[in-house]
This record gives structure tokens, sequence and C-alpha cells, in this order.
């Protein structure tokens, strides 16, 4: 069931975008981004959001790393979904620790470490042919010749195979069965496609004159079929939502293209949220806002998904709609304006101003520090704003890196899990001080950097971020 409301935005125009840079003064970057965007809702690309809880099902298994050898706990994690659901994950981010708690994001696989892995499909089909796809533990027992197979076994073994294809590392599973199961998985694997997001709004954000038509905005969606309700606050906001015929949408499937008949009169603007239960697809990738390793996965209950596309609309002057992605590729993040009103949109971020003629369209790619956090909110005419923010996490640790991360801790009591070993795990991330913290050792990195922002049309960059599949 996927339901559809608009509401309409609130707040006052602030006048200018805050980047998390790190190389600032950390104390009052961080204190600045929180009072300027405090009450405003990052835009989010789509799909299930959840919270990760920790390791459920695991064994142990051992990296080598520079002559280093070092013991760590390989298995399962649970996530769960904001408005419902359960989510099995495995890591593909093996030097990377967890944060306890951390919440996590559907995206494609080019808005993550596996954007330039050209392995990333056969770890698809790892995750399709093993546990917990595959629950048959005496089967697939059989299939790697691992006697024995346990739920334990079966995840850690799981997990050595997608951080050989996912990370490039020399690692194994202490259990024997279950380096059998990781060695059989490693060399049958083939390489299969990246799976449909399992809900997304293309574009997320759309503008256009008061009184018409704005759109279209395409559905995007894993699920047979959705039906649309009417806006909750309709005869207030006087948007309606419709298809190209102008027609009031009562359902709606994958391809199924929305329109907003918006009021004459004032400017407005509003979000448009689509939300549905589903079972999001085998090999979706997760990530965190963040720095807490990167997740592929495993297995869905029924879950809530959702996504959301602003609207704004005005009589004359600049109409602009803004959205963000990342871009792994140019190792940043793309933010692509564009401008359906009669007047030039300008918006200044990190002291740059950029200028989006009247009818165009551009993307300014902001380049960033591999593990930067940011947080900004862009304002335009009449109360306009739109907040992003996010962790750049492009890449595993360099190849030379011989520091070997612990992962998170266990949760308590998980429904059906199973544990290998009773030893203490390191928890990580578990301090209110560690954004702080992370911070800080980034902007060293970045001290005395200069940020270089670099606008080019839309349409003239192939590959840029995540898609809308």
């Amino acid at each position: 069931m996927l339901s559809l409301f608009v509401v309409r935005r609130r707040g006052a125009a602030r006048l200018a975008a805050t980047l998390l840079a790190p190389g600032l003064l950390m104390a009052g970057a961080l204190a600045g981004a929180g009072a300027a965007a405090a009450d405003e809702v990052p835009q989010l690309p789509g799909g299930a959001t959840a919270t990760l809880g920790g390791l459920a099902t695991y064994g142990q298994a051992v990296i080598r790393k520079n002559g280093e050898e070092r013991q760590i706990p390989a298995g399962l994690f649970e996530m769960s979904v904001d408005g419902g659901g359960l989510l099995k994950t495995y890591c593909i981010d093996i030097d990377n620790p967890t944060q306890q708690d951390a919440k996590y994001q559907e995206t494609s696989w080019s808005a993550t470490s596996l954007n330039a892995n050209k392995q990333t499909g056969k770890i698809r089909w790892i995750l399709q042919h093993s546990y917990p796809q595959v629950n048959d533990l005496a089967e697939l027992a059989r299939k790697a010749d691992a006697k024995g197979l346990t739920e334990a076994d079966a995840a850690a073994g799981t997990q050595v195979a997608i951080w050989r294809y996912s990370d490039g590392v020399e690692v194994s599973a202490t259990d024997p069965q279950a380096e059998r199961l990781a060695d059989y998985l490693e060399k049958n694997a083939r390489a299969l496609a990246e799976p449909k997001a399992s809900l997304t709004l293309d574009p997320p954000a759309v503008s256009g004159r008061a009184g018409e038509r704005v759109g279209p905005v395409t559905v995007h969606t894993d699920a047979r079929s959705v039906s649309v309700s009417a806006p909750a606050d309709a005869a207030a906001s006087g948007v309606k939502v419709v298809g190209e015929d102008g027609k009031p949408i009562t359902s709606a499937a994958d391809g199924s293209e929305l329109y907003f008949d918006v009021p004459r009169g004032a400017a407005g603007s509003a979000a448009l949220t689509v939300q549905a239960s589903t079972s999001v697809p085998v090999g979706r990738a997760f990530v965190s806002e963040t720095k807490s390793q990167a997740q592929i996965l495993a297995g869905s209950s029924e879950s809530t998904v959702s996504a959301t596309a602003t609207v704004n609309w005005a009589e004359k002057g600049a109409i602009p709609a803004l959205s963000a992605e990342r871009n792994c590729a140019k190792g940043g993040v793309d933010i692509t304006a564009t401008n359906q009103g009669d007047e030039d949109f300008t918006f200044s971020l990190m002291e740059f101003e950029h200028t989006i003629p009247a009818g165009e369209s551009r993307t300014v790619t902001i380049p960033l520090q591999e593990d930067q956090a940011y947080d900004f909110t862009i304002t335009g005419p009449n109360g306009f704003e739109e907040r992003f923010k996010g962790v750049l996490d492009c890449h595993t640790k360099t190849a030379g890196a011989s520091a070997i991360a612990p992962q998170s801790a266990p949760s308590p009591a998980t429904a059906g899990g199973a544990s290998a070993s009773t030893q203490d795990l390191a928890e990580t991330g578990s301090s209110d001080a560690t954004p702080m913290i992370a911070g800080i050792a980034v902007g060293f990195l970045v001290l005395g950097g200069v940020v270089v922002f670099v606008l080019r049309r839309k349409g003239e960059s192939a590959g840029s971020g995540e898609s809308g599949e």
C-alpha cells in the first residue's frame, strides 16, 4: 500500500548554506550547522531507512594485512526499518567500524565504495545463493562440502566470501566448515545486475508556475503496484496530484508519472511523500549519514519504504528546484539546480556564488574529502529552502593501511540469532563525542585545502551519483 500526501513547508528562509567542512574551527562549524538547519528535514533519495542494531548471527574470521593477523567477528547484522520491518545485512567495508544505532539509507552501488568495483555483481550472486536467502543448511552444506554447517558458520562463511570481493582482502573463516562455504561461494560466484530500488521518485525536486501542472515525477519501485491516496490537506493547500491527462491519480506502479496541479496566486512550496510496504531487493546497498561501515542487503521482511519530492511554484521571478546525490566517481556531492522561472536564480555555497539562468538546469559538483561530513541548507526566494546532509564514504581503506578496525558488538538478544563466540566484541561509535572527534580528525586532512566548485550543464556528465533507477 502506498500513501501520498502533501505538506505545506514552513519556516523562515535562511541566508546562507553551511557545510561541515573539516579544516574550519570544528566547534564553531558543528554548532553553527545545528543552529542553521535544526528544524529542516534533509532531502532523502528514497527507499528504506533503518537503524543498525548490531551483529545477530556470526562467527569468527582472520584478516591478514601487511604481515599483521587479527581475528574479527564476521556475520549478519540486523536493522530495524523506520515505520516497520527488519533487514539483515552484511558488511562491505571491512576497515571501517560500525556506529551502534547508526541511521542507514538505502542507496545505489554507485554511491558507495562499490562504485568502481567490477566484482560487485558477484557479491549479489553470493547473497542470493547463501544464508539467509538459502536457509536449508543441509543443502548448502552439501554443495559446499561443509558437513555440520551451523547458522553461525553459514553467516561467517558468507561474510568472508563477500569481503574477498568487496574489499579485496586476504581473509578466512576460523571454522573449517565456514571456510569451505566461503571458498565454494567465491569460486562459483557469477556477476549479476544491480537490483532496482525499492522506491524512488525521479526527479526528487520539481518547480513551475503557479496555476499550472508541474512535473512529471516518475515512480520507480520493485512493488507490483501501489495505491495513491488524496493529499491530507488538499483543500487547504490547493495542490492536486494528477496524471498526464489531468485526472486525479488513485493508483500507481513502476513507471507511473505524477503531476501536481498547483494553485494560482501566492508562491508556495510543498513536500510530496510517497510511502509503500514491500520487501527491499537483496543486494541493495545501505549507507549511514555518520561514519559507519557500508552494508549490503541479505534479506528483508515486508518493510516500510518511502521517497520524497519537493514542489516549488510562483507566478514570476526565479522558481528553483534542488536535489543532491553522492557522486563517488568524482569524489563529491552533486547539487542539481533547475530554474523554471523568468529570472535568474542565484545561491551561495561556501562563499561561492552560483547563478542558474531562467529556464535552465545545471549541476554544482562539490568535491569532498573521503569520510567528510556535510550538512548545508540552500535558500531562495519566497522562503524556499532545501537541506542536504550525509558523509562521503566512497572508498575502502587503501591497500597499504594496516589497521584492522573491529565491528560493532552484537545485540544482547536477537530472535533467531546465533553466536559462535561468547567473547566481548569491541564497541565502536557509542560515544556522543565520536562525531566531533571524527570531524576534527578529518579536518586535519583537509586543512589548507581549497574547495573548487565546477558548474556543468545537466546531462554533460556521465554516471553521476545515485540514479533514480
